[in-house]
């Protein structure tokens, strides 16, 4: 097997795809060591046509597949796509519109984040060989077995899809799962700018000082993991970042007394630039802090209870509707919903709130009960009786 390696194939190939309803897209990557996915295989199949894009080849140019992939007339097919995604939106690439049959296999009622194997076993009765699934994708020459591996991902694909689509249309989800993929193809999603980095961390005060310093110290190590190309743990682990932020050092000395901070840290490199960050945050602590939301009144006591008691009626209508219940609700979700009636969480919107949201609601108001039949939840209407005048 011969994979694509110069631009005039690849161009080629490409405009065969033109005017096809869908194409099944796969990568393999490498990122174990690197902060930026070092991308190593490109794998893509359409009902009509099928290759492997070799992107480190010399002088390949994949600006041909790139075009498809912001082309909005063709869907682009993949499984558990979020770091495909990543890798093309870092090529100004973003993929929409776009499928995730990992997504649609949980709307299916094939389990929660089901692996493609499987979702291939239970739905083309295949079996996938694995025997190349720990690839080094970076090592050139790649076997035809590896490749022959790497391409059945998309050739599976592409014939799992139609199959999944049409189970989700004939159910009446495939709406849902569209929705999922609005999500999945937001740029938002994917933002590296390092002065939003404090978001996907958890900051536990929201004092000025602390905030200031959690949002610099965040900063400073997205951009430093940037520049090096490393991962982010290698820089600075997250639990060092509150720690910084709690006490706020400003010298090469005050840096080595933490102990979230490696041994060593202020002689290193890395210490004088890590305090001029965590000064320029002190030096104007309320203009630079993040605005983050107050935390609200403390839950009733019965929170804990209404939780455990919705976690059931999610199960019982997840299961009797045949969708992963992690698809309809989360339990960050079921809080927000014990705790306030009008809570702005996905739960309480659209397919989810007939699903789940609007029956979360009428058991916390007494209108549904949970009754356990044999082995299985039921959930019943609660008949109130009139009060005698």
């Amino acid at each position: 097997m011969t994979p694509i390696t110069t631009t005039a194939e690849l161009a080629e190939f490409c405009n065969g795809l033109k005017g096809q309803p869908f194409i099944a897209v796969d990568t393999e990557f490498m990122r174990e060591t690197t902060y930026w996915p070092k991308l190593c295989l490109i794998q893509v199949a359409s009902p009509v046509s099928d290759a492997v894009i070799d992107p480190l080849a010399d002088g390949l140019d994949l600006e041909p597949l790139l075009e498809l992939m912001r082309d909005e007339t063709l869907l682009k097919v993949f499984h558990a796509a979020r770091q495909d995604v990543e890798i093309f939106n870092n090529l100004k690439a973003m993929p929409t519109p776009l499928f995730d049959t990992q997504v649609a296999g949980m709307a299916a009622g094939f389990g929660e984040q089901i692996a493609y194997d499987a979702l291939v076993r239970q739905m083309l009765k295949i079996e996938i060989d694995k025997s190349s699934r720990f690839t080094d994708w970076a090592r050139r020459p790649l076997t035809d077995a590896q490749l022959a591996y790497a391409l059945a991902d998309v050739t599976h694909l592409a014939r799992l899809f139609p199959v999944l689509r049409d189970r989700l249309e004939e159910s009446g989800r495939l709406a849902w799962v569209e929705e999922e993929m609005k999500a999945l193809s937001d740029p938002a999603a994917y933002d590296v700018d390092p002065e939003k980095a404090w978001r996907r961390l958890r900051p536990r005060k929201t004092q000025a000082k602390y905030l200031a310093v959690f949002k610099s110290v965040s900063a400073w190590r997205e951009r430093t993991a940037q520049q090096r190309d490393q991962p982010r743990g290698r820089i600075l682990k997250d639990e060092a970042i509150d720690e910084l932020a709690t006490q706020a050092p400003t010298s090469l000395e005050g840096l080595n007394t933490l102990r979230g901070v490696p041994k060593g840290f202020g002689g290193s490199k890395f210490g004088p630039d890590l305090i001029a960050a965590i000064k320029a945050a002190l030096a104007d602590p309320e203009g630079y802090a993040p605005v983050v939301d107050k935390p609200g009144p403390p839950p009733p006591p019965s929170a804990g209870a209404v939780v455990e008691l919705l976690k059931v009626l999610l199960k019982a209508r997840a299961e009797e509707a045949g969708v992963a219940s992690k698809l309809i609700a989360t339990v960050s979700d079921l809080e927000k919903i014990a705790a306030d009636d009008e809570a702005d969480t996905p739960a309480l919107q659209g397919w989810r709130r007939e699903a789940f949201g609007s029956d979360a609601l009428k058991i916390k108001r007494g209108e549904l009960a949970l009754v356990l039949d044999g082995i299985k939840v039921r959930v019943v209407e609660v008949r109130r009786t009139p009060r005698p005048a």
